[in-house]
């Protein structure tokens, strides 16, 4: 079933720096350059770019789900950590991504948390759709950086 779509714009700027653009969105624009020695590594690259989108959609699919149960667990942050392979063609692949989250109060604060744990990631939009091509690891933690325990 069709939702509607989503556009972006790229355009080169020069060598391998690019400026991207969000139409209809009135958000700014962000500027891309790959490392070096392809680009100068001025800016995020897509790899990069890529981590950001399902770091982003996962806290804010945790931060949804807690708010859900009254909780404001201000500031949920996340951590990514994106393992690169190699192909069979020797071409540079994303092999993995690690995301750590942490929500900014302790378990003991924040109501229903094994009701929010449970059901946040099946609302990311971006995280369940990389899954089918990249194993993506989840962990989350409290302010005091500990896990869930179930209490």
């Amino acid at each position: 079933m069709d939702e509607g779509r989503v556009t972006v714009d790229v355009i080169q700027v020069e060598r391998f720096r690019f400026r991207v653009e969000f139409p209809e969105t009135g958000a700014l624009p962000i500027v891309t350059d790959e490392q070096q020695p392809l680009g100068d590594g001025g800016a995020p690259n897509p790899v990069r770019l890529l981590g950001a989108a399902v770091a982003n959609c996962l806290a804010a699919s945790f931060l949804y789900s807690l708010q859900k149960y009254r909780n404001d667990p201000h500031p949920v942050t996340a951590h990514i950590e994106i393992g690169l392979i190699r192909n069979a063609a020797d071409r540079l692949r994303v092999g993995s991504m690690r995301v750590e989250l942490r929500a900014g109060k302790k378990w003991a604060e924040l109501s229903h948390a094994a009701r929010a744990l449970d059901q946040f990631e099946a609302f990311c939009t971006v995280t369940e759709s990389v899954r089918h091509g990249i194993p993506v690891t989840v962990s989350v933690t409290d302010i005091a950086g500990l896990p869930f325990d179930g209490a």
